[in-house]
């Protein structure tokens, strides 16, 4: 097969090598899942330390084992949905054999999973070449996806710079070309943060669209699973495949009605941000996009639980609470500090921050019914500087706050929500456009996603 034409593809941008590219490769006879897991292993070697901080395991024979069924099946005329796609895995998902470690070295005396949870589960039936376990924020516990243990991925645009969290290692083997796409976590923006920093697609669905046990917990209220991947196309085939839905492809006939938020969730973020984010609507409005511009009172609500430190805290804290007090000098200090900030919370604190969660997500869905989704700044800032992060504990709590904080407000409301990167000046990194619709509404979300993604990249 063609070695070339394999290489050839893996140095494209992220977005010319999304999983319906590789598809057709593969069906043409460009090359082979073989070739694609050759070039992948070469490329860890090439990369190196990059390489070695985003992706830390990968048993090479195991995912050449696969490879090789996979190009069985195709040349016999088999094709699954994901056939010989090269798929990370992060650290926090059971793996039969393999000690999950969730980003951390407090579990490392711990048994190794028993099974697969179902989410892998779904992606190895669907014929997936395993590229590996990526790395973490420790216990998928921060927006910015520093890791002391093994150490902190490169972002793409800038080896200095961070890649955001928890799911830093995936977003990283995704931009990096070590993987087509990456099955990771959302809590309060794991998936999307790290999309938007690194000029990918984070999609967190709907929470019990997808299976979430065998996945260590966070705050069993908001986990979530979902995927990182180039496109609105990819994420939508790896959401079909790990919700056992039904996406379809159809498009959206009639143009976009978007609700964009008169919050400080919008207008409260760096400057370099909202003047891409503002050309961007004036863009989009030019190509036919209605923009209605209101308050939207749950969003605020949500928001104003989340300053108070939300469902994340105080369930994170009970989670650890044996752990901790076991292993606590196995902990990043970092995380621990914020876990121990949870012991102190009542739970008449709690369970005022709980209580009211329903009814905000009903007034949610009544307050966006007549638009097609709320469309925000994924993040406030562009990534930060890794070395500030590392050294200045203030600086990272102080940036890790503003990360999570517009994300955050929709896995409260347990909205649908996705991130697409949007077109950036000329040596900048883009920043994430986020589209979120209320809880169930995966399907719409996607299509909507996928038309505007259509539009702003048309006249690229």
């Amino acid at each position: 097969m063609n070695q070339a034409k394999a290489h050839e593809f893996w140095q494209r941008s992220p977005r010319e090598r999304s999983l319906i590219a590789l598809e057709q490769a593969y069906q043409v006879g460009d090359f082979t899942p073989e070739d694609t897991a050759d070039i992948i292993k070469e490329r860890h070697h090439t990369l190196k330390d990059a390489a070695s901080r985003s992706v830390i395991h990968l048993d090479n024979d195991a995912a050449a084992a696969q490879a090789s069924a996979q190009q069985h099946l195709l040349a016999s005329g088999v094709r699954l949905p994901l056939s010989g796609m090269p798929i990370t895995i992060k650290d926090l998902i059971d793996e039969a054999g393999a000690i999950t470690l969730a980003g951390s070295k407090a579990l490392a005396s711990t048994s190794p999973a028993q099974r697969d949870a179902p989410a892998l589960t779904r992606l190895k039936a669907a014929g997936i070449v395993h590229a590996g376990r990526t790395s973490m924020s420790e216990f998928a516990f921060s927006g910015l996806g520093l890791n002391p243990h093994v150490g902190t991925p490169p972002n793409p645009f800038d080896a200095e710079r961070i890649t955001g969290g928890s799911t830093s290692g995936g977003a990283a083997s995704v931009a990096l070309g070590l993987a087509a796409a990456t099955l990771g976590s959302d809590t309060g923006g794991s998936l999307r943060i790290p999309a938007a920093f690194c000029g990918l697609t984070g999609f967190k669905p709907s929470q019990a669209s997808v299976p979430g046990d065998g996945a260590f917990p966070l705050s069993p209220s908001l986990d979530c699973l979902g995927p990182i991947a180039p496109t609105v196309a990819c994420c939508r085939r790896l959401w079909e495949v790990l919700s056992g839905q039904s996406a379809e492809a159809s498009r959206l006939t009639r143009p976009l009605t978007l609700l964009v938020p008169d919050s400080e969730l919008v207008s409260d973020v760096d400057e370099d941000v909202i003047r891409d984010f503002s050309a961007l609507l004036a863009r989009i409005e030019a190509l036919g996009v209605t923009l209605v511009r209101r308050p939207l009172a749950a969003i605020e609500e949500a928001w104003g639980i989340n300053q108070r430190g939300g469902l994340v805290i105080p369930e994170a804290a009970a989670v650890h609470h044996e752990l901790m007090a076991q292993h606590e000098a196995n902990y990043d200090p970092l995380i621990a500090d914020r876990l121990r900030s949870g012991r102190d919370i009542t739970a008449s604190e709690y369970l005022t921050r709980l209580w009211p969660r329903a009814a905000i997500q009903q007034r949610f869905a009544q307050q966006v019914q007549d638009v097609d989704a709320v469309l925000m700044p994924t993040v406030a800032m562009r990534a930060p500087r890794r070395d500030l992060l590392e050294r200045d504990a203030e600086a990272f709590a102080a940036l890790n706050k503003r990360a999570l904080r517009n994300t955050s407000v929709f896995n409260y409301l347990d909205a649908s929500s996705i991130s697409i990167p949007a077109p950036a000046p000329a040596g900048a990194e883009p920043i994430g456009l986020m589209l979120s619709r209320p809880r169930g509404q995966d399907v719409a979300l996607l299509r909507v996603a996928e038309a505007l993604e259509s539009l702003i990249h048309a006249t690229d």
